[in-house]
């Protein structure tokens, strides 16, 4: 799995590259996927990842990869991916909270899109 994850203004804001660890552009290790949930580091529960889009914990869109689909707002016109900082290690992932429930699908942008999902 390889994907860059952009906010609802186009900026690039983090990225995946073939490994369960999503990474700031700067190199810090901010969250993980299990399955398909979103989790921060420290193992918060943020959202969902499914048809190419993040949505946070009220259904809403966070971030949009070139393979999002579906019903959604228009993706905006993607700004150029700054260069990426060398990965800094992660220490440990934080113990697991439990997953939430669902929420109906949001086309509508989440007051969340860009780094502050992960520190929420």
């Amino acid at each position: 799995m390889k994907y860059t994850f952009y906010d609802f203004e186009g900026k690039a804001v983090s990225y995946i590259d073939n490994d369960e660890i999503i990474y700031l552009f700067e190199g810090k290790p901010v969250g993980y996927f299990e399955n398909d949930a979103v989790h921060s580091i420290a193992g918060h529960h943020l959202g969902w990842f499914e048809d190419g889009w993040v949505r946070d914990l009220r259904g809403r869109r966070v971030f949009f990869t070139e393979s999002a689909t579906g019903k959604g707002p228009v993706p905006p016109a993607k700004h150029t991916k700054p260069v990426k900082g060398a990965k800094q290690p992660v220490k440990t992932k934080g113990d697991q909270h439990s997953k939430k429930m669902k929420p109906p699908i949001s086309s509508s942008w989440s007051a969340l899109s860009g780094e502050m999902y992960f520190y929420q």
